[in-house]
């Protein structure tokens, strides 16, 4: 599937996921909060990839683990294949943990030191009730073979491994389930350049292999160009823009959209940019600012953008975009 544009049959269909209004606030010291997650809504159709992209800090992760009810959310709507999963008891989510995987940012940390890699997919195995013996190796060598790995690799620990091949045994473990969503939470960004592009592009067979829908977090925009239909961009627990990639990357109406795509590696030198690369270090989420939370950095700002938090609204197309300066419809 093209990461430019969706294809009709699946920009026309319901949305396998649909987050609505997603808010997690952390407690912190003196009875302050920490907003993470503020009203955030986007949809994952099936079989499509979603990025959610944002600096540090800015909400991505936590948002995606409380989908996943991996930390449990404060507030909204998590509606998966027509049920809201933020409303089922922690006894009723267990039944849906097979349909629904996360792959994690740290292939080491993720991954038990003590455990052989066939123990550590066995796990996995487990919880969908797979049978042990002969039928349960030959699942394990499936696995790996299907991440592009040995199955001899069955035997080994895994500081046997390289970067890229922990991230794939991973992979095979969230695959292991055969879930329909996975979550990817940043995964290749502790990994070298020329490995990144290698797991991208597993990633992509394996989706259109598996018919996998997919919710791929990351903080570079080439990444998400490369290998998302849509995107959601988030700034401090809020959504700044969200839409079609291909629209949002040609011609994005947030500044703080137009800000990243500034500090984004451009492959042809002669190539110039046309927007003002980002100044200034991210507010903390204890105490944000008041009314548009980018205000503080943006270049763009004036008086009336600290007294509105500007709602999340459709400019044509699919693209939505939260700026009182540039939510005006696209001719």
């Amino acid at each position: 599937m093209s990461a430019e544009v969706l294809t009709p049959a699946i920009r026309d269909q319901e949305p396998l996921l649909s987050v609505q209004g997603l808010t997690k606030h952390f407690p912190a010291r003196n009875g302050r909060i920490v907003h993470a997650v503020e009203d955030v809504s986007f949809d994952v159709r099936r079989g499509s990839t979603v990025g959610l992209v944002g600096e540090s800090g800015s909400g991505k992760t936590t948002a995606g683990r409380s989908v996943l009810r991996l930390v449990e959310p404060t507030g909204g709507k998590a509606i998966f294949d027509g049920v809201d999963l933020f409303a089922l008891s922690p006894r009723e989510m267990r039944s849906y943990r097979q349909r629904l995987q996360i792959v994690f940012q740290d292939p080491f940390s993720s991954l038990n030191p003590r455990m052989r890699i066939a123990a550590i997919l066995g796990e996995a195995l487990d919880a969908r009730g797979f049978p042990r013996g002969k039928a349960r190796k030959d699942r394990i060598a499936e696995l790996l073979t299907l991440v592009g790995l040995s199955p001899d690799h069955a035997t080994r620990y895994p500081h046997e491994f390289s970067g890229g091949q922990r991230q794939r045994i991973g992979i095979a473990r969230a695959l292991a389930v055969e879930p329909e969503f996975v979550v990817a939470d940043e995964p290749v960004s502790a990994l070298d350049v020329s490995v990144q592009a290698q797991v991208l592009n597993l990633l992509g067979e394996l989706q259109k292999k598996l018919g996998l829908t997919l919710l791929f977090i990351a903080h570079d925009l080439s990444v998400v160009e490369y290998l998302c239909d849509e995107v959601v961009v988030m700034y401090l627990g809020r959504v700044m823009e969200r839409g079609p990639s291909k629209q949002v990357y040609a011609a994005p109406r947030h500044p703080y959209t137009k800000a990243l795509l500034a500090t984004a590696p451009v492959p042809d030198p002669t190539r110039r940019r046309t927007h003002v690369p980002l100044q200034g270090d991210i507010p903390s989420p204890i105490n944000p600012p008041s009314g548009c939370v980018f205000r503080t950095r943006c270049p763009e700002a004036v008086a009336a953008c600290a007294e509105i938090i500007p709602p999340v609204e459709h400019v044509g197309g699919g693209h939505h975009v939260a700026c009182i300066r540039h939510n005006e419809p696209i001719a």
